[in-house]
């Protein structure tokens, strides 16, 4: 604590680049499930095993392997950093997806989580993908920009040369290793079980193909077996149809009053179904260049269509919660089952539909899908009009038919998104609620869920949990991906510290002060740190070779990075992050694009480039940024009345977390006594005899004679005339007891506590 004197301007400050953020995920206790909503899905079919891949809005991608009548999770794809839109399996194992990350990425899809590769060609969300389906090179993606690429695959992962700098550089044990064909090039990627690799770029030896003529977001594609033929649909209402090895446009057809939301092509690419906001379903001849039927089924948008392989029969579902099956030809349509969320997409396996909604689990209905007919021998059929109206006027009449189906045979569960969340004023803690209404607390320094308390009131919980404390916001939250998502941004970030006594840190001295968002970093850090201690340190050179300039830097950054005291900080028990369901870091560095891996999957042999700059040098050189707002003005004076010592005349300073304890031992250590107490009224009380005396730390007189052990003297601080505790802080005084803009006030007094 100091006084504070008058400063002049520091002078023209210099605006200096946004730095990039690091945001952590932290994860349920069950990562084998979806915590949002499923977006896509499609199914893998081979000779001894099917799989099941679902992209959801959690950001990951999963694929589910089957025992008799269940499934269960068999990998995660983790690597984009928002929404995955869509996904579709191109060839035998290659799994393409889509997200609002702006990229396109592909996996191999029968690997642990393996990312092959990142194409960054959008300037928007990515929402919509198509794939030829005997032309597994093909595959097109279109997205909010208005953009529409056509990709060859297989020229896409093909290796291209590298020149001799980027051979140098690239990891021994990376992706990019011996053995491994990927290329070398500016953009990064994450893999769920590799390292940070090094990924092509579109700019680096190829482009896709564009499809020009959008003048707004594109939301449904479809294409032709042979790749051949591409049509592609948005919110102008119109469907495009396009040339995908040219990227021109053949013709475009109008119809539709709203979004055209979702498209399929039969393997001829001669007839195509399209699905709109308008509720309706048609039936184009592209050759003929025009709508063949409308179909009335739905009495809200579609958002999903799964044909029959003779195109005979489609299944449709959307906003309206409904799965109906419609025969293109009699128009007769059927409600084959009712759910409680929106349909999104729809996948055929068998005789079976996969159904995925904006809810987290994902079920398997019977649909006969090679004797659609045996659903309408089930009864409940009603004939499809071309009128919209009409078929509302039916729903709201209370018509609808039953559903043939009561029952999924499968269902795969999800983790129940938070849909309400509330930062605690610790800024340690946050308390949130799920879509199922169950109340937990979370402490954000470790990832864990501390309490689960089920299904009680939220606000209630939340007053309970109330503390009276004031600690600067360190971080910010959201709960897009459907769990929480904390960034962290510099400087902000570093703004808030607490005492080791408060957390409990054993091994430090009590009034040492922990920087939060420093101690989370390194708990975040941990796993990437011990395990670049253990890399083999860089080979000495022989006699008589002469390492390269390169060589030299890197090994003195090596060095530096070993031999820094910080980065041996021991990780204190308050910010230990789990090994189960660990977090996931999703962040971006000085080269590639963002990423996002579990903190237990790093390697070591991660580039320090791949981190932000600012993080790394707070957990290995324990430096950090200039902050502001970290001390607190007050005036302290004596209470009004009181006949004691003014011990300053000036204003103070001091850090916002001191508490008023040290106040009062800095009150006793101004306060001179007189030789004897007679002349010090401690609040209309007098005492005489005893030498001069100073407070102790804990504002106790402290004396040898025995006559003043039942006269314990001590120092009162007051905020507006209120008595504060001693372990409040300042700013939690400013907060709460103050109230007010200007510089606070605190008073002191001398009692005596019998």
């Amino acid at each position: 604590m100091h006084r504070v004197g008058s400063a002049g301007s520091n002078g023209g400050s210099v605006r200096t680049r946004k730095e990039k953020k690091l945001t952590y995920v932290l994860n349920d206790a069950n990562d084998t499930k979806h915590c949002a909503g499923i977006n896509c899905l499609d199914v893998l079919k081979s000779s001894d095993q099917s799989y099941l891949f679902t992209g959801s809005r959690d950001g990951t991608l999963k694929r589910w392997a089957f025992e008799e009548d269940a499934a269960f999770c068999s990998a995660t794809f983790e690597s984009h950093v928002d929404w995955v839109n869509d996904a579709a399996l191109a060839g035998e194992s290659t799994l393409v997806s889509c997200s609002s990350d702006t990229t396109v990425k592909t996996w191999d899809g029968l690997s642990d989580g393996v990312c092959t590769r990142t194409l960054r060609q959008h300037s928007d969300y990515v929402t919509c993908l198509a794939v030829a389906g005997k032309n597994s090179n093909v595959v097109a993606s279109g997205g909010l920009g208005g953009e529409v690429f056509i990709w060859d695959i297989e020229a896409a992962l093909s290796p291209v040369t590298k020149p001799n700098d980027t051979a140098e550089d690239s990891p021994s044990n990376g992706a990019n290793g011996p053995g491994n064909s990927l290329p070398i090039t500016s953009l990064r990627t994450v893999g769920s079980s590799n390292n940070i690799s090094v990924q092509s770029s579109p700019s680096h030896g190829y482009t896709p193909t564009v499809a020009k003529g959008h003048k707004e977001s594109v939301y449904a594609l479809a294409m032709n077996d042979t790749g051949t033929m591409l049509v592609s649909g948005g919110t102008e209402k119109v469907l495009r149809v396009w040339d995908p090895r040219t990227g021109s446009k053949s013709m475009k057809l109008r119809g539709h009053t709203d979004n055209v939301r979702v498209l399929l092509l039969d393997s001829t690419g001669r007839f195509c179904l399209s699905g709109s906001s308008d509720s309706m379903i048609r039936l184009w001849d592209l050759g003929q260049q025009r709508c063949l039927h409308t179909y009335a089924v739905h009495t809200d948008s579609v958002w999903a269509l799964a044909c029959t392989p003779s195109f005979s029969h489609v299944y449709s579902g959307g906003r309206d919660q409904c799965l109906y099956l419609t025969d293109l030809a009699t128009r007769e349509s059927v409600l084959l089952c009712t759910k409680e969320h929106p349909i999104q997409q729809l996948a055929l396996q068998d005789d079976n539909i996969w159904v995925a909604t904006t809810d987290s689990s994902v079920e398997r209905w019977p649909a006969e899908v090679q004797s659609p007919q045996k659903v309408f021998q089930r009864g409940g059929s009603f004939l499809a009009g071309n009128l919209s109206f009409n078929r509302a006027r039916v729903s709201l009449e209370g018509l609808n038919p039953p559903p043939a189906y009561k029952e999924p045979s499968i269902i795969v569960p999800g983790s129940h998104p938070i849909v309400q969340h509330e930062i605690l004023n610790n800024k340690r803690q946050i308390l949130t609620k799920d879509a199922a209404g169950s109340v937990k607390l979370w402490d954000i320094t470790k990832g864990v869920v501390v309490e689960d308390y089920g299904k009680i009131s939220f606000d209630e919980k939340k007053e309970e949990l109330f503390e009276m404390v004031s600690i600067p916001s360190w971080f910010t939250v959201d709960t897009r991906l459907g769990c929480l998502s904390l960034h962290l941004e510099t400087p902000q970030c570093f703004s808030a510290e607490m005492y080791s006594a408060d957390l409990k840190v054993s091994g430090r001295p009590e009034d040492d002060k922990i920087n939060l968002a420093r101690e989370t970093l390194k708990g975040l850090l941990g796993h990437w740190l011990a395990k670049k201690k253990h890399k083999p340190k860089p080979q000495v050179p022989a006699p008589g070779d002469i390492p390269s300039v390169k060589d030299t830097k890197k090994n003195l950054i090596a060095s530096k990075s070993e031999d820094t005291s910080a980065a041996n900080d021991p990780v204190y028990p308050p910010f230990e992050f789990p090994s189960v369901s660990p977090p996931s870091i999703i962040t971006e560095g000085s080269q590639g694009g963002p990423w996002r891996k579990k903190i237990t999957e790093f390697t070591g042999a991660e580039d320090e480039k791949d981190f932000p700059m600012w993080s790394l040098d707070a957990v290995l050189n324990n430096r950090l940024p200039p902050r502001e707002n970290t001390k607190l003005s007050f005036f302290l004076h004596p209470c009004e009345g009181s006949n004691v010592q003014v011990v300053t005349l000036g204003k103070l300073s001091a850090p916002r977390i001191l508490r008023v304890h040290k106040v009062t031992n800095y009150v006793v250590e101004k306060m001179v006594l007189d030789n004897s107490l007679d002349s010090l009224a401690i609040d209309g009380a007098g005492v005489s005899g005893g030498p001069q005396q100073l407070f102790s730390g804990n504002g106790l007189l402290q004396s040898g004679s025995k006559p003043w052990q039942k006269l314990r003297p001590s120092i009162e601080i007051l905020c507006n005339n209120q008595v504060l505790s001693p372990e409040m802080s300042l700013a939690t005084v400013r907060a709460y007891i103050w109230k007010k803009p200007e510089d606070l006030i605190l008073n002191y007094r001398v009692a005596i506590a019998r």
